[in-house]
Protein backbone atom coordinates (compact mmCIF):
# COMPACT_ATOMS: atom_id res chain seq x y z
CA UNK A 1 0.00 0.00 0.00
CA UNK A 2 2.92 2.37 0.73
CA UNK A 3 3.86 2.36 -2.94
CA UNK A 4 0.54 3.94 -4.05
CA UNK A 5 1.50 7.59 -3.33
CA UNK A 6 4.73 7.11 -5.24
CA UNK A 7 2.87 5.60 -8.18
CA UNK A 8 0.34 8.43 -8.08
CA UNK A 9 3.10 11.06 -8.08
CA UNK A 10 4.80 9.32 -10.99
CA UNK A 11 1.54 9.26 -12.92
CA UNK A 12 0.92 12.94 -12.26
CA UNK A 13 4.45 13.84 -13.34
CA UNK A 14 4.02 11.73 -16.47
CA UNK A 15 0.68 13.30 -17.32
CA UNK A 16 2.06 16.80 -16.74
CA UNK A 17 5.07 15.98 -18.86
CA UNK A 18 2.90 14.64 -21.69
CA UNK A 19 0.51 17.59 -21.39
CA UNK A 20 3.40 20.04 -21.40
CA UNK A 21 4.89 18.39 -24.45
CA UNK A 22 1.49 18.49 -26.17
CA UNK A 23 1.08 22.20 -25.43
CA UNK A 24 4.62 22.95 -26.58
CA UNK A 25 3.98 20.87 -29.71
CA UNK A 26 0.76 22.78 -30.46
CA UNK A 27 2.52 26.08 -29.85
CA UNK A 28 5.39 25.01 -32.07
CA UNK A 29 2.94 24.21 -34.85
CA UNK A 30 1.24 27.60 -34.74
CA UNK A 31 2.06 29.38 -37.99
CA UNK A 32 3.60 32.79 -38.19
CA UNK A 33 1.89 35.63 -39.99
CA UNK A 34 4.62 35.53 -42.63
CA UNK A 35 4.05 31.81 -43.24
CA UNK A 36 0.31 32.33 -43.64
CA UNK A 37 0.76 35.38 -45.88
CA UNK A 38 3.34 33.62 -48.03
CA UNK A 39 1.04 30.60 -48.41
CA UNK A 40 -1.89 32.84 -49.36
CA UNK A 41 0.05 34.81 -51.95
CA UNK A 42 1.63 31.66 -53.35
CA UNK A 43 -1.81 30.09 -53.77
CA UNK A 44 -3.16 33.18 -55.49
CA UNK A 45 -0.18 33.37 -57.86
CA UNK A 46 -0.59 29.71 -58.81
CA UNK A 47 -4.33 29.93 -59.28
CA UNK A 48 -4.17 33.07 -61.41
CA UNK A 49 -1.41 31.64 -63.57
CA UNK A 50 -2.67 28.07 -63.99
CA UNK A 51 -6.38 27.83 -63.19
CA UNK A 52 -7.50 31.02 -64.91
CA UNK A 53 -9.12 31.21 -68.33
CA UNK A 54 -9.07 34.84 -69.44
CA UNK A 55 -9.26 35.85 -65.80
CA UNK A 56 -12.24 33.58 -65.14
CA UNK A 57 -12.42 30.13 -63.59
CA UNK A 58 -14.12 26.73 -63.76
CA UNK A 59 -15.23 24.18 -61.15
CA UNK A 60 -12.14 21.97 -61.15
CA UNK A 61 -9.00 21.02 -63.03
CA UNK A 62 -6.76 17.99 -62.73
CA UNK A 63 -3.49 18.38 -60.85
CA UNK A 64 -1.54 17.98 -64.09
CA UNK A 65 -3.56 20.95 -65.49
CA UNK A 66 -4.62 18.93 -68.56
CA UNK A 67 -8.37 18.53 -67.96
CA UNK A 68 -10.94 21.11 -66.89
CA UNK A 69 -14.63 20.95 -66.03
CA UNK A 70 -17.55 23.23 -65.43
CA UNK A 71 -20.90 21.58 -66.04
CA UNK A 72 -19.16 19.84 -68.90
CA UNK A 73 -15.69 19.54 -70.43
CA UNK A 74 -14.05 22.91 -71.08
CA UNK A 75 -10.75 24.09 -72.49
CA UNK A 76 -8.26 26.73 -71.41
CA UNK A 77 -10.15 29.57 -73.12
CA UNK A 78 -13.51 28.99 -71.39
CA UNK A 79 -14.62 30.24 -67.97
CA UNK A 80 -17.68 29.09 -66.06
CA UNK A 81 -20.26 31.27 -64.33
CA UNK A 82 -22.08 29.16 -61.76
CA UNK A 83 -20.65 29.34 -58.22
CA UNK A 84 -18.09 28.26 -57.10
CA UNK A 85 -16.55 29.37 -60.43
CA UNK A 86 -15.76 32.86 -61.73
CA UNK A 87 -17.90 35.25 -59.62
CA UNK A 88 -17.23 33.28 -56.42
CA UNK A 89 -13.47 33.29 -56.95
CA UNK A 90 -13.56 37.02 -57.68
CA UNK A 91 -15.55 37.65 -54.51
CA UNK A 92 -13.00 35.63 -52.52
CA UNK A 93 -10.16 37.77 -53.87
CA UNK A 94 -12.02 40.93 -52.94
CA UNK A 95 -12.93 39.77 -49.44
CA UNK A 96 -9.38 38.55 -48.79
CA UNK A 97 -8.09 41.97 -49.89
CA UNK A 98 -10.49 43.73 -47.52
CA UNK A 99 -9.25 41.52 -44.68
CA UNK A 100 -5.52 41.79 -45.34
CA UNK A 101 -4.91 44.82 -47.53
CA UNK A 102 -2.54 42.85 -49.79
CA UNK A 103 -2.53 44.77 -53.13
CA UNK A 104 -2.16 41.65 -55.28
CA UNK A 105 -5.57 40.46 -54.10
CA UNK A 106 -7.25 43.60 -55.37
CA UNK A 107 -5.38 43.16 -58.66
CA UNK A 108 -6.73 39.60 -58.85
CA UNK A 109 -10.29 40.78 -58.12
CA UNK A 110 -10.03 43.41 -60.86
CA UNK A 111 -8.66 40.81 -63.26
CA UNK A 112 -11.69 38.59 -62.60
CA UNK A 113 -13.99 41.59 -62.98
CA UNK A 114 -12.44 42.27 -66.38
CA UNK A 115 -13.11 38.66 -67.32
CA UNK A 116 -16.77 39.16 -66.43
CA UNK A 117 -16.95 42.44 -68.34
CA UNK A 118 -15.71 40.61 -71.43
CA UNK A 119 -18.44 38.01 -70.91
CA UNK A 120 -21.36 40.35 -70.34
CA UNK A 121 -24.02 40.02 -73.04
CA UNK A 122 -25.96 42.74 -74.81
CA UNK A 123 -29.01 41.55 -72.84
CA UNK A 124 -27.20 42.69 -69.71
CA UNK A 125 -26.27 39.51 -67.89
CA UNK A 126 -24.29 36.33 -68.45
CA UNK A 127 -24.84 32.91 -69.95
CA UNK A 128 -23.52 29.68 -68.41
CA UNK A 129 -19.96 30.25 -69.65
CA UNK A 130 -17.66 32.86 -71.19
CA UNK A 131 -15.59 32.19 -74.29
CA UNK A 132 -12.32 34.07 -74.82
CA UNK A 133 -11.01 32.48 -78.05
CA UNK A 134 -11.76 34.89 -80.94
CA UNK A 135 -13.56 32.31 -83.08
CA UNK A 136 -15.71 31.12 -80.17
CA UNK A 137 -16.64 34.67 -79.21
CA UNK A 138 -18.32 35.17 -82.57
CA UNK A 139 -21.16 32.91 -81.40
CA UNK A 140 -22.09 35.31 -78.58
CA UNK A 141 -23.49 38.83 -78.41
CA UNK A 142 -20.85 40.14 -76.01
CA UNK A 143 -21.47 43.77 -75.15
CA UNK A 144 -17.83 44.88 -75.34
CA UNK A 145 -17.33 43.29 -78.76
CA UNK A 146 -19.83 45.62 -80.44
CA UNK A 147 -21.08 44.10 -83.68
CA UNK A 148 -22.11 40.45 -83.73
CA UNK A 149 -24.13 38.05 -85.87
CA UNK A 150 -27.93 38.28 -85.74
CA UNK A 151 -28.22 34.74 -84.40
CA UNK A 152 -25.50 35.21 -81.77
CA UNK A 153 -26.31 33.89 -78.30
CA UNK A 154 -27.69 36.77 -76.22
CA UNK A 155 -29.25 34.71 -73.42
CA UNK A 156 -28.91 36.11 -69.92
CA UNK A 157 -29.57 33.26 -67.50
CA UNK A 158 -30.69 33.63 -63.91
CA UNK A 159 -30.43 29.89 -63.27
CA UNK A 160 -28.16 28.64 -60.46
CA UNK A 161 -27.20 32.16 -59.31
CA UNK A 162 -25.02 32.72 -62.39
CA UNK A 163 -25.90 36.29 -63.34
CA UNK A 164 -26.91 37.25 -59.80
CA UNK A 165 -23.58 36.24 -58.24
CA UNK A 166 -21.71 38.16 -60.94
CA UNK A 167 -23.74 41.29 -60.24
CA UNK A 168 -23.18 41.06 -56.50
CA UNK A 169 -19.41 40.76 -57.00
CA UNK A 170 -19.29 43.65 -59.47
CA UNK A 171 -21.31 45.86 -57.13
CA UNK A 172 -19.05 45.18 -54.17
CA UNK A 173 -15.94 45.81 -56.26
CA UNK A 174 -17.50 48.99 -57.62
CA UNK A 175 -18.06 50.15 -54.05
CA UNK A 176 -14.50 49.21 -53.03
CA UNK A 177 -13.14 51.25 -55.96
CA UNK A 178 -15.36 54.18 -54.87
CA UNK A 179 -17.32 53.94 -58.12
CA UNK A 180 -14.36 55.43 -60.01
CA UNK A 181 -13.56 52.52 -62.33
CA UNK A 182 -15.72 53.36 -65.35
CA UNK A 183 -15.72 49.84 -66.84
CA UNK A 184 -16.66 48.15 -63.56
CA UNK A 185 -19.39 50.72 -62.85
CA UNK A 186 -20.82 50.45 -66.37
CA UNK A 187 -20.96 46.66 -66.11
CA UNK A 188 -22.76 46.79 -62.76
CA UNK A 189 -25.27 49.40 -63.94
CA UNK A 190 -25.99 47.56 -67.19
CA UNK A 191 -26.60 44.29 -65.40
CA UNK A 192 -28.90 45.87 -62.81
CA UNK A 193 -30.87 47.60 -65.56
CA UNK A 194 -31.33 44.17 -67.14
CA UNK A 195 -32.66 42.74 -63.88
CA UNK A 196 -35.30 45.47 -63.69
CA UNK A 197 -36.16 45.23 -67.38
CA UNK A 198 -36.55 41.45 -67.24
CA UNK A 199 -39.03 41.56 -64.37
CA UNK A 200 -42.57 40.72 -65.43
CA UNK A 201 -45.38 43.16 -64.53
CA UNK A 202 -46.55 40.67 -61.87
CA UNK A 203 -43.14 40.88 -60.14
CA UNK A 204 -41.76 37.52 -61.25
CA UNK A 205 -38.73 36.80 -63.43
CA UNK A 206 -38.17 34.25 -66.18
CA UNK A 207 -35.32 31.79 -66.00
CA UNK A 208 -33.62 33.52 -68.93
CA UNK A 209 -33.87 36.83 -70.76
CA UNK A 210 -32.79 37.91 -74.23
CA UNK A 211 -33.90 41.54 -74.25
CA UNK A 212 -37.65 41.01 -74.64
CA UNK A 213 -40.27 39.64 -72.29
CA UNK A 214 -43.05 37.22 -73.19
CA UNK A 215 -46.57 38.65 -72.99
CA UNK A 216 -48.08 38.04 -69.56
CA UNK A 217 -50.96 39.49 -67.52
CA UNK A 218 -50.33 43.00 -66.21
CA UNK A 219 -51.73 42.19 -62.78
CA UNK A 220 -50.78 39.36 -60.43
CA UNK A 221 -52.99 36.28 -60.38
CA UNK A 222 -53.29 34.08 -57.30
CA UNK A 223 -51.64 30.70 -57.78
CA UNK A 224 -53.94 27.72 -58.06
CA UNK A 225 -53.90 24.03 -58.89
CA UNK A 226 -54.54 23.03 -62.50
CA UNK A 227 -57.57 20.82 -63.07
CA UNK A 228 -55.30 18.17 -64.59
CA UNK A 229 -51.60 17.81 -65.31
CA UNK A 230 -49.58 15.46 -67.47
CA UNK A 231 -47.77 12.62 -65.71
CA UNK A 232 -45.28 12.46 -68.56
CA UNK A 233 -42.70 15.05 -69.55
CA UNK A 234 -44.25 17.66 -71.87
CA UNK A 235 -40.99 18.92 -73.44
CA UNK A 236 -42.22 22.52 -73.13
CA UNK A 237 -39.78 25.42 -73.47
CA UNK A 238 -39.65 26.63 -69.88
CA UNK A 239 -37.26 29.60 -70.04
CA UNK A 240 -40.12 32.14 -70.02
CA UNK A 241 -41.97 30.66 -67.03
CA UNK A 242 -42.10 32.42 -63.68
CA UNK A 243 -39.10 30.61 -62.19
CA UNK A 244 -38.45 29.83 -58.55
CA UNK A 245 -36.37 26.78 -59.50
CA UNK A 246 -32.94 26.73 -57.82
CA UNK A 247 -33.96 29.88 -55.89
CA UNK A 248 -33.82 32.05 -59.03
CA UNK A 249 -36.28 34.70 -57.85
CA UNK A 250 -34.94 34.63 -54.29
CA UNK A 251 -31.41 35.31 -55.60
CA UNK A 252 -32.69 38.19 -57.74
CA UNK A 253 -34.50 39.78 -54.80
CA UNK A 254 -31.37 39.49 -52.66
CA UNK A 255 -29.31 41.08 -55.46
CA UNK A 256 -31.69 44.04 -55.74
CA UNK A 257 -31.69 44.56 -51.98
CA UNK A 258 -27.89 44.63 -52.05
CA UNK A 259 -27.99 47.08 -54.97
CA UNK A 260 -30.32 49.36 -53.03
CA UNK A 261 -27.83 49.39 -50.14
CA UNK A 262 -24.79 49.97 -52.36
CA UNK A 263 -26.25 52.64 -54.64
CA UNK A 264 -29.19 54.05 -52.65
CA UNK A 265 -31.49 53.91 -55.68
CA UNK A 266 -35.04 53.12 -54.59
CA UNK A 267 -35.79 51.56 -57.98
CA UNK A 268 -33.89 48.52 -56.73
CA UNK A 269 -35.91 48.44 -53.51
CA UNK A 270 -39.13 48.67 -55.51
CA UNK A 271 -38.05 45.80 -57.77
CA UNK A 272 -37.25 43.64 -54.76
CA UNK A 273 -40.61 44.47 -53.16
CA UNK A 274 -42.48 43.59 -56.36
CA UNK A 275 -40.62 40.28 -56.36
CA UNK A 276 -41.70 39.66 -52.78
CA UNK A 277 -45.30 40.47 -53.59
CA UNK A 278 -45.18 37.97 -56.45
CA UNK A 279 -44.00 35.29 -54.04
CA UNK A 280 -47.00 36.05 -51.85
CA UNK A 281 -49.29 35.55 -54.85
CA UNK A 282 -47.43 32.40 -55.84
CA UNK A 283 -48.19 30.58 -52.58
CA UNK A 284 -50.52 27.72 -53.42
CA UNK A 285 -53.84 27.41 -51.56
CA UNK A 286 -54.67 25.08 -48.71
CA UNK A 287 -54.17 22.25 -48.09
CA UNK A 288 -50.73 22.72 -49.71
CA UNK A 289 -49.65 26.32 -48.99
CA UNK A 290 -46.16 25.94 -50.43
CA UNK A 291 -44.58 26.96 -53.72
CA UNK A 292 -43.88 25.24 -57.03
CA UNK A 293 -40.61 25.44 -58.94
CA UNK A 294 -42.17 27.23 -61.91
CA UNK A 295 -45.53 28.65 -62.99
CA UNK A 296 -47.13 29.50 -66.32
CA UNK A 297 -48.93 32.78 -67.00
CA UNK A 298 -52.10 31.31 -65.45
CA UNK A 299 -50.14 30.75 -62.21
CA UNK A 300 -50.38 26.98 -62.45
CA UNK A 301 -47.40 24.75 -61.59
CA UNK A 302 -45.86 23.34 -64.79
CA UNK A 303 -43.12 21.03 -66.04
CA UNK A 304 -39.57 22.27 -66.59
CA UNK A 305 -36.93 19.57 -67.20
CA UNK A 306 -37.83 15.89 -67.44
CA UNK A 307 -37.24 15.44 -63.71
CA UNK A 308 -39.03 18.64 -62.58
CA UNK A 309 -42.80 18.04 -62.64
CA UNK A 310 -45.68 20.31 -61.64
CA UNK A 311 -45.56 19.88 -57.86
CA UNK A 312 -45.14 21.59 -54.53
CA UNK A 313 -41.42 21.87 -53.82
CA UNK A 314 -39.97 21.09 -50.42
CA UNK A 315 -36.68 22.61 -51.58
CA UNK A 316 -37.47 25.90 -53.28
CA UNK A 317 -40.27 26.64 -50.79
CA UNK A 318 -37.70 26.89 -48.00
CA UNK A 319 -35.74 29.36 -50.12
CA UNK A 320 -38.91 31.41 -50.54
CA UNK A 321 -39.53 31.47 -46.79
CA UNK A 322 -35.99 32.66 -46.14
CA UNK A 323 -36.13 35.49 -48.68
CA UNK A 324 -39.52 36.62 -47.36
CA UNK A 325 -37.95 36.91 -43.91
CA UNK A 326 -35.03 38.81 -45.48
CA UNK A 327 -37.42 41.18 -47.23
CA UNK A 328 -39.24 41.98 -44.03
CA UNK A 329 -36.03 42.48 -42.06
CA UNK A 330 -34.36 44.66 -44.67
CA UNK A 331 -37.35 46.79 -45.73
CA UNK A 332 -39.55 47.19 -42.65
CA UNK A 333 -38.09 50.62 -41.84
CA UNK A 334 -38.71 51.92 -45.39
CA UNK A 335 -41.63 49.94 -46.77
CA UNK A 336 -45.21 50.41 -45.62
CA UNK A 337 -46.93 47.24 -44.51
CA UNK A 338 -43.74 45.18 -44.73
CA UNK A 339 -45.33 42.65 -42.39
CA UNK A 340 -47.22 41.32 -45.40
CA UNK A 341 -44.05 39.43 -46.29
CA UNK A 342 -44.43 37.44 -43.08
CA UNK A 343 -48.06 36.46 -43.70
CA UNK A 344 -47.34 33.34 -45.81
CA UNK A 345 -44.89 31.92 -43.27
CA UNK A 346 -47.05 30.30 -40.52
CA UNK A 347 -49.27 28.30 -42.89
CA UNK A 348 -46.29 27.16 -44.95
CA UNK A 349 -44.33 26.05 -41.88
CA UNK A 350 -47.28 24.10 -40.49
CA UNK A 351 -47.87 22.41 -43.84
CA UNK A 352 -44.27 21.37 -44.41
CA UNK A 353 -43.89 20.12 -40.84
CA UNK A 354 -46.80 17.77 -41.50
CA UNK A 355 -45.14 16.74 -44.78
CA UNK A 356 -41.79 15.66 -43.31
CA UNK A 357 -40.57 12.22 -44.27
CA UNK A 358 -39.90 9.62 -41.60
CA UNK A 359 -36.18 10.53 -41.75
CA UNK A 360 -36.92 14.16 -40.88
CA UNK A 361 -36.20 15.40 -44.40
CA UNK A 362 -38.49 16.78 -47.10
CA UNK A 363 -39.24 15.45 -50.54
CA UNK A 364 -38.23 17.82 -53.33
CA UNK A 365 -41.65 17.23 -54.89
CA UNK A 366 -45.11 16.69 -53.40
CA UNK A 367 -47.95 15.64 -55.67
CA UNK A 368 -50.55 18.32 -56.30
CA UNK A 369 -53.71 17.81 -54.23
CA UNK A 370 -52.73 14.38 -52.77
CA UNK A 371 -49.47 15.62 -51.17
CA UNK A 372 -47.79 12.26 -51.76
CA UNK A 373 -44.00 12.56 -52.20
CA UNK A 374 -42.95 12.19 -55.84
CA UNK A 375 -39.68 10.73 -57.08
CA UNK A 376 -38.24 9.47 -60.37
CA UNK A 377 -36.97 6.14 -61.59
CA UNK A 378 -33.64 5.83 -63.37
CA UNK A 379 -35.46 6.14 -66.71
CA UNK A 380 -37.27 9.29 -65.49
CA UNK A 381 -40.72 7.92 -64.83
CA UNK A 382 -42.69 9.38 -61.94
CA UNK A 383 -42.94 7.12 -58.92
CA UNK A 384 -43.91 7.19 -55.26
CA UNK A 385 -40.87 5.08 -54.35
CA UNK A 386 -37.55 6.65 -53.28
CA UNK A 387 -35.36 3.77 -54.44
CA UNK A 388 -33.18 3.56 -57.56
CA UNK A 389 -33.41 7.28 -58.26
CA UNK A 390 -31.04 9.26 -60.51
CA UNK A 391 -28.13 10.57 -58.44
CA UNK A 392 -27.48 13.88 -60.25
CA UNK A 393 -30.41 15.68 -58.61
CA UNK A 394 -31.63 16.19 -55.05
CA UNK A 395 -35.01 14.47 -54.89
CA UNK A 396 -34.75 14.50 -51.08
CA UNK A 397 -33.74 17.72 -49.30
CA UNK A 398 -32.69 18.69 -45.79
CA UNK A 399 -35.28 20.41 -43.64
CA UNK A 400 -34.42 23.86 -42.34
CA UNK A 401 -37.91 24.42 -40.97
CA UNK A 402 -36.84 24.76 -37.34
CA UNK A 403 -34.24 27.44 -38.07
CA UNK A 404 -36.72 29.28 -40.31
CA UNK A 405 -39.32 29.22 -37.54
CA UNK A 406 -36.83 30.45 -34.93
CA UNK A 407 -35.85 33.35 -37.15
CA UNK A 408 -39.50 34.15 -37.85
CA UNK A 409 -40.27 34.32 -34.13
CA UNK A 410 -37.21 36.48 -33.48
CA UNK A 411 -38.25 38.95 -36.19
CA UNK A 412 -41.71 39.23 -34.67
CA UNK A 413 -40.13 40.12 -31.33
CA UNK A 414 -37.63 42.67 -32.72
CA UNK A 415 -38.61 46.37 -32.85
CA UNK A 416 -38.75 47.68 -36.42
CA UNK A 417 -36.05 50.29 -35.80
CA UNK A 418 -33.57 47.52 -34.92
CA UNK A 419 -34.35 45.17 -37.79
CA UNK A 420 -31.97 46.29 -40.52
CA UNK A 421 -29.07 47.44 -38.40
CA UNK A 422 -26.00 46.19 -40.25
CA UNK A 423 -23.46 44.67 -37.91
CA UNK A 424 -19.80 45.07 -38.87
CA UNK A 425 -18.11 42.02 -40.32
CA UNK A 426 -17.32 39.57 -37.54
CA UNK A 427 -13.63 39.66 -36.66
CA UNK A 428 -12.08 36.22 -36.35
CA UNK A 429 -10.06 35.53 -33.21
CA UNK A 430 -6.91 33.50 -32.79
CA UNK A 431 -7.34 30.18 -31.01
CA UNK A 432 -5.38 26.90 -30.88
CA UNK A 433 -8.04 25.31 -33.06
CA UNK A 434 -7.87 28.12 -35.61
CA UNK A 435 -4.06 28.00 -35.59
CA UNK A 436 -4.16 24.26 -36.19
CA UNK A 437 -6.61 24.68 -39.06
CA UNK A 438 -4.38 27.24 -40.75
CA UNK A 439 -1.25 25.17 -40.17
CA UNK A 440 -3.00 22.22 -41.82
CA UNK A 441 -3.95 24.37 -44.82
CA UNK A 442 -0.34 25.50 -45.19
CA UNK A 443 0.96 21.93 -44.84
CA UNK A 444 -1.46 20.65 -47.49
CA UNK A 445 -0.23 23.15 -50.07
CA UNK A 446 2.11 21.64 -52.63
CA UNK A 447 5.34 23.20 -53.88
CA UNK A 448 3.49 25.04 -56.63
CA UNK A 449 1.05 26.65 -54.22
CA UNK A 450 -1.88 24.38 -55.16
CA UNK A 451 -4.23 22.46 -52.92
CA UNK A 452 -4.63 19.03 -54.50
CA UNK A 453 -7.23 16.55 -53.31
CA UNK A 454 -8.60 13.20 -54.45
CA UNK A 455 -11.64 13.62 -56.66
CA UNK A 456 -13.56 12.56 -59.68
CA UNK A 457 -14.02 13.97 -63.14
CA UNK A 458 -17.73 14.29 -63.78
CA UNK A 459 -17.67 14.57 -67.58
CA UNK A 460 -14.44 13.02 -68.85
CA UNK A 461 -15.10 9.36 -69.57
CA UNK A 462 -11.54 8.15 -69.06
CA UNK A 463 -9.75 8.09 -65.70
CA UNK A 464 -12.63 9.53 -63.71
CA UNK A 465 -10.77 9.24 -60.42
CA UNK A 466 -8.02 11.85 -60.35
CA UNK A 467 -6.14 14.32 -58.18
CA UNK A 468 -8.07 17.56 -58.48
CA UNK A 469 -7.63 21.28 -57.91
CA UNK A 470 -11.05 22.69 -57.05
CA UNK A 471 -12.25 26.29 -57.00
CA UNK A 472 -14.45 25.65 -53.96
CA UNK A 473 -11.40 24.50 -51.94
CA UNK A 474 -9.24 27.38 -53.18
CA UNK A 475 -11.91 29.88 -52.15
CA UNK A 476 -12.40 28.29 -48.72
CA UNK A 477 -8.67 28.10 -47.93
CA UNK A 478 -7.95 31.58 -49.25
CA UNK A 479 -10.60 33.13 -47.02
CA UNK A 480 -9.52 31.08 -44.00
CA UNK A 481 -5.93 32.27 -44.40
CA UNK A 482 -7.08 35.87 -44.88
CA UNK A 483 -9.29 35.71 -41.79
CA UNK A 484 -6.43 34.28 -39.71
CA UNK A 485 -4.00 36.93 -40.93
CA UNK A 486 -6.54 39.62 -40.08
CA UNK A 487 -7.07 38.10 -36.63
CA UNK A 488 -3.33 37.88 -36.06
CA UNK A 489 -2.96 41.58 -36.68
Amino acid sequence: MRSCPFIFVCLVVSVLSITGSFVEDCQAKAPTEKEATDAMLKAVAFFRENASAGGGYVFQITSDLKRREGEGIVGTTTAWMEPPATPSVGSAYLEAYQLTGEPVLLEAAKETANALIRGQLESGGWDTKIEYAPEDRKRYAYRVDGTHAKNANNRTTFDDDKTQSAIRFMMQLDKELQFKDAAVHKCAMTSLDAVLQSQYPCGAWPQSYQGQLAATPDKPIKASFPETWSRTYTKTSYGVFYTLNDNTISDLIETLLDAWEVYGDKAYLQGAVRGGDFLRWAQLPQPQPGWAQQYDADMHPVWARKFEPPAVSGGESQGVLRILLDLYQRTAADEKDAKRFLEPVPDALAYFKKSLRSDGKLARFYELKTNRPLYFTLDYQLTYEDTNMPTHYGFIVTSGLNSIERRYQKLLETPVEKLNVRKPRAVAKRSPKFDSQVQKIIAQQDARGAWVEPGRLAYHKEDQEADMIRSVTFRKNLLTLAQWISANR
